[in-house]
């Protein structure tokens, strides 16, 4: 780890979480406000993108897989589901030959709302990103499979939360008995 110091990986580093950090709060002022533009709460809009998304890359969502996505346990997942499927912005299908299996689609009107609202978005980051060598694009796009893969390796490896801090001292079992 000292030759990455000397080199300024460290340092690197830093400043490129820095802008990943910045973008991220970009993305979430996004999905909080296409929540509100749907009239949506904000975890709801945020399931609708997934399914859409996981529609559009040709591997639709199971409801687990959406709990993962989003971070919901499997409860608070199904009361999400049910709200949207009675507002009709999801459909639950059985369309897998293991009829226990659970797909979800998106409602037809959501992509179209979606393309609406993250259309001129798309636009200007085409226009951003035409002035990158092509190459360079498939490298980031490396370095982000990179960095999401160590992520997903460290949550993973991590099981739920590090241990917490231990807190200020207070009265333990055996000072309250005496």
């Amino acid at each position: 780890m000292e030759e990455a110091v000397r080199d300024g990986v460290a340092e690197r580093r830093e400043r490129l979480m820095e802008s990943l950090r910045i973008y991220g709060g970009h993305y979430t002022e996004l999905g909080r406000r296409f929540a509100s533009w749907l009239g949506l709460h904000s975890t709801d809009a945020t399931a609708v993108l997934e399914i859409a998304a996981a529609e559009e890359r040709g591997t639709p969502l199971s409801p687990a897989r959406l709990s993962e996505r989003i971070s919901l346990s499997t409860g608070a997942t199904t009361a999400l589901l049910n709200r949207l499927e009675a507002a009709g912005h999801i459909t639950r299908a059985r369309e897998h030959v293991d009829r226990r299996i659970v797909t979800l689609r998106s409602g037809g009107h959501i992509q179209e709302r979606a393309d609406e609202f993250f259309g001129p978005l798309a636009h200007r980051l085409d226009t951003a990103m035409s002035h990158y060598p092509p190459r360079l694009l498939e490298q980031f796009e490396a370095f982000m499979a990179d960095l999401n893969s160590t992520m997903d390796t460290h949550l993973t490896n991590q099981n739920t939360h590090p241990p917490r801090p231990a807190g200020p001292p207070g009265p333990g079992p055996t000072d309250r008995a005496r």
